[in-house]
């Protein structure tokens, strides 16, 4: 049985594995997949899920997992960004679950939460080559293109009215 909730704390670290997992599926060629996470761990790049209570539930956001009959196959968050604007973090689903609609519904649930929390925009990258099934699914939703992202040339800044 499919269950969307928000994350507990016991959870922070197998929630980050699935980001990996996920990401490997998508990026990675050249490594196995722990190599892979003891790389990108080296550089840090996911350590806004070291502390989720931090950087999602005490900045303006909300961090949920997806699980399936127990097992947690993904996730998805929102967090502050500016003004009324809040931004879509994390949204990841393992490969093997891809497909069955998840991702739009843990979009739909972020949707919901960021207008109770009276954001008025969200924002997000992505890369529109490597990710082109989120990229779709964005487009779909409603998003649009605004720019390339600053520090990540492959990557776009893609907004959506709430």
């Amino acid at each position: 049985m499919i269950e969307i909730r928000r994350i507990k704390p016991d959870e922070w670290s197998a929630a980050k594995r699935v980001v990996y997992r996920a990401a490997y599926d998508i990026f990675e060629q050249s490594r196995s997949l722990e190599e892979s996470i003891e790389f990108h761990e080296s550089r840090g790049e996911l350590n806004d899920m070291d502390d989720i209570q931090k950087n999602y539930f005490e900045n303006g956001g909300v961090f949920f997992v997806i699980l399936d009959d127990e097992e947690l196959i993904g996730t998805g968050a929102i967090r502050y960004y500016s003004g009324e604007m809040c931004e879509l973090k994390r949204l990841w689903l393992l490969t093997e679950h891809q497909g069955k609609g998840l991702g739009y519904r843990m979009i739909q649930e972020l949707f919901s939460i960021a207008r109770g929390m009276r954001y008025k925009k969200i924002r997000l990258d992505t890369d529109p080559n490597s990710q082109k099934r989120a990229y779709d699914l964005y487009k779909r939703i409603g998003f649009r293109d605004l720019h390339p992202h600053p520090d990540h040339p492959d990557d776009i800044v893609m907004e959506l009215d709430l």
